[in-house]
């Protein structure tokens, strides 16, 4: 159902191979396997190497973030009867970058992104942005390859137990979550978190954190973990804007 790029170079063998090996993490075997590299490029190693032909993966991750949202919002509107408010708040979490990268990292999806020099340096494939934005990639050309419908089923085998475990802990308040969908309606982004501390030995740490967005702070705030010092800042956050009706 997808034609590669007249312009994508020819892979290698080596590549070849590292795509097959992902394919049975994967339990997906491609008609185009071009499109699922194109999936695993990071635009850093794309713009390093342009003039061989390579493409990024940020168009795919455009249309890999709606299927997702199209595959969760549709299981919860079969399964389940919870109310709109309710079905939101629990894909917010499904969809979320910590949920994708969790799915990403038991594919050991890193092992087979490709990133820039400069990126790689960093850590680039195991930044948790990274691999949720190459999982969104991947869901894309799978509905690509052969259809809404296998991405579909691909995303609820890696996801369905990610949505059963927020709808058996929606009794514990996820602050987080409250807080995103609130950024993301009003300012159409996304809070950032940032760590300012980390003090104490290793049985007894103690992380200070605050969140931030659109010109907005709060914080300083401590955890026994990065966890519970971020739920702690967007709990700060949410109870500050009355954001907690329930």
């Amino acid at each position: 159902m997808v034609s590669a790029s007249a312009r994508a170079p020819q892979l290698s063998p080596e590549r070849q191979k590292e795509l097959f090996l992902f394919q049975q993490a994967l339990q997906y075997s491609f008609k185009s396997v071009e499109i699922l590299d194109q999936a695993l490029t990071h635009s850093s190693f794309a713009n390093e190497n342009r003039d061989q032909g390579f493409q990024d993966n940020e168009r795919l991750e455009f249309l890999g973030d709606a299927v997702l949202e199209y595959a969760i919002s549709r299981y919860l509107y079969d399964h389940y009867d919870f109310n709109e408010g309710e079905c939101t708040r629990i894909r917010s979490s499904v969809v979320s970058e910590e949920a994708l990268a969790t799915a990403a990292s038991l594919l050991d999806i890193s092992s087979f992104i490709r990133v820039g020099k400069g990126e790689a340096a960093t850590g680039g494939p195991r930044k948790k942005a990274i691999l949720a934005d190459c999982m969104e990639a991947v869901f894309a050309s799978v509905s690509l390859d052969s259809g809404l419908e296998a991405a579909q089923a691909l995303i609820l085998r890696l996801l369905v137990p990610q949505i059963q475990q927020v709808i058996s802990n929606k009794g514990h308040k996820d602050y987080k979550t409250i807080l995103q969908e609130y950024v993301q309606k009003r300012f159409k982004k996304v809070p950032s978190y940032t760590m300012l501390d980390h003090s104490g030995p290793d049985h007894d740490q103690v992380f200070t954190y605050k969140v931030e967005f659109h010109g907005f702070s709060y914080g300083p705030v401590q955890g026994r973990n990065k966890k519970e010092a971020e739920q702690n800042a967007a709990r700060l956050a949410v109870e500050a804007l009355d954001l907690d009706k329930e």
